[in-house]
């Protein structure tokens, strides 16, 4: 049987970086906008980062807005919580829709669909308009499994871990400059000569309008894939379009992808807890001034600079040496400490030490966050954008849960709960070790001789698909990722497994 290429093999595409067999880019150049690889990561990150800017946009104005609206402590952890569990379904469903229509299509909707409830926000006049436009303005953070899944389209397994860290971590990144920038557009605009209530009302504009341009620049500028779009490669028939039961299927049967949830709600979940609690806790325990607070909070999610973006680059590093064993060991030695370091920020009583202490926290728990994602793209390649939604929207669960039982009402004072989300974060990250993959192994067990690539990767398609030359995709990818078997190992030459390309 034959597979026609939407390209002839004697003309391939000319791409400005070295793509592998999937036209994927085999390096990672940060200070590049070539088309189509290195403009979708910065199309990507900078659209995650506006809304992130958007969601947490709220946090570091509490002081003033608590008093405008007479919010009390429940209330706010109400919001709080609102702004994170929105988001827990919407990633589920923008995994399938990336899937199904891909990234660029899927996160420009959702990120319109979502500006208008920021605009809202200036318009709040009771703690549950308040709750509803956070409610509302977080389904937006769903963009993160865009984010992801354009990613691990784009690049190769040498780099994917590497672009996922980078781009989802300078997308967080947004979760701490807002702790900069709506003090500051808050100061400027009131020492313009508004009153304090009407200040952080206008403040909203910035962050709603930066959303909107984000949006079309993702429309207009964006690609899905190396080689074009969902939709034009579904109509000349490049790209066969897969069933939503199949696709959906093949994901949540696969274990792995509910482990990487379960961890990652407690390190991504975990640093969406703390953007919405640490301006105010930084104020009240040390009773310093907002925008000194604001500074101090901000310094949590701006180590995103280095942390994720690092934590997929390690994940990349130790899988050339021990393959996907070493991206699962150092996945859970990374988290656990993260974890140990949020148990000390709860129990130290200076504000020195605190600042130390916190540092360190978020370097170890956003490096996790990379690390998790230098994981996810060899779960599944049918279902890449469900394993992407569901691991995404662990995080969100994990956020909704520790506001829940650590930050609502005063069950506990803020340094009591933050000591016990360390120990969640410990208990949590243990799963890691019931992660195996046959032909690579897990963190205790090494591989089995009996299984291949091939055979994790071919099992998500049955002998009809295979007979129409379905799974073509996904032997190419099980080629490109040989080398998760460590040591130097380098992709083979593609087994066609009976299928001749033209």
């Amino acid at each position: 049987m034959e597979v026609q290429s939407g390209v002839p093999e004697s003309h391939p595409p000319k791409f400005a970086l070295p793509v592998d067999s999937e036209q994927k880019a085999t390096e990672f150049r940060l200070f590049s906008v070539a088309a189509p690889h290195m403009r979708a990561f910065h199309l990507a990150w900078v659209s995650f980062f506006s809304c992130f800017v958007s969601t947490f946009a709220a946090p570091p104005l509490l002081p003033i807005i608590r008093d405008n609206l007479n919010l009390t402590s429940t209330d706010i952890g109400n919001a709080g919580i609102a702004a994170v569990s929105g988001a827990v379904f919407a990633r589920l469903a923008m995994g399938t829709a990336c899937d199904l229509f891909g990234p660029r299509l899927a996160s420009a909707s959702l990120i319109l669909l979502t500006t208008p409830a920021v605009y809202f926000t200036s318009i709040a006049s009771s703690p549950v308009s308040f709750l509803l436009v956070r409610f509302f303005t977080g389904f937006s953070i769903a963009t993160f499994v865009s984010t992801q899944f354009w990613m691990s389209s784009m690049f190769s397994s040498p780099v994917v871990g590497t672009a996922n860290g980078v781009a989802g971590g300078w997308g967080n990144l947004g979760g701490g400059a807002t702790q900069l920038i709506m003090p500051l557009v808050f100061d400027l605009i009131h020492h313009t000569g508004a009153d304090k209530f009407t200040a952080w009302r206008i403040a909203f504009f910035i962050p709603a309008l930066f959303q909107t341009l984000s949006a079309f620049a993702v429309l207009i500028f964006g690609q899905d894939l190396p080689d074009g779009n969902f939709r034009g490669l579904q109509k000349s028939g490049d790209k066969p379009k897969d069933k939503f039961s199949l696709v959906f299927y093949h994901g949540i049967r696969n274990y792995r992808g509910w482990i990487l949830a379960l961890t990652y709600g407690y390190c991504f979940g975990v640093e969406l807890a703390v953007d919405n609690i640490i301006a105010e806790y930084f104020y009240d325990r040390f009773n310093l001034k907002l925008h000194t607070a604001g500074l101090i909070a901000a310094s949590f999610g701006l180590a995103n600079v280095i942390s994720r973006p690092g934590g997929g680059i390690l994940s990349d590093v130790v899988a050339k040496r021990f393959g996907m064993r070493g991206r699962l060991w150092t996945l859970w030695v990374v988290q656990t400490l993260g974890g140990v370091f949020c148990i000390i920020l709860g129990r130290v009583g200076s504000l020195s030490a605190s600042i130390v202490v916190m540092i360190a926290f978020s370097l170890f728990v956003q490096a996790a966050c990379g690390l998790t994602f230098g994981v996810v793209p060899f779960v599944s390649r049918r279902s890449l954008g469900v394993i992407s939604g569901m691991t995404g929207g662990g995080g969100n669960v994990g956020a909704l849960l520790t506001q829940l039982i650590f930050f609502k009402g005063s069950k506990y004072s803020k340094e009591t709960g933050i000591s016990l989300m360390g120990v969640m974060i410990i208990c949590c990250t243990l799963p890691v070790w019931l992660i195996y993959y046959p032909q690579w192994g897990g963190m205790f067990c090494g591989p089995s001789n009996k299984h291949t690539e091939e055979d994790y990767y071919m099992s998500e398609w049955n002998s009809v698909e295979k007979e129409k030359g379905l799974h073509h995709a996904s032997l190419k990818f099980a080629d490109n990722s040989r080398n998760e078997k460590g040591g130097g190992v380098k992709a083979a030459a593609m087994p066609t497994d009976g299928v001749q390309m033209a």
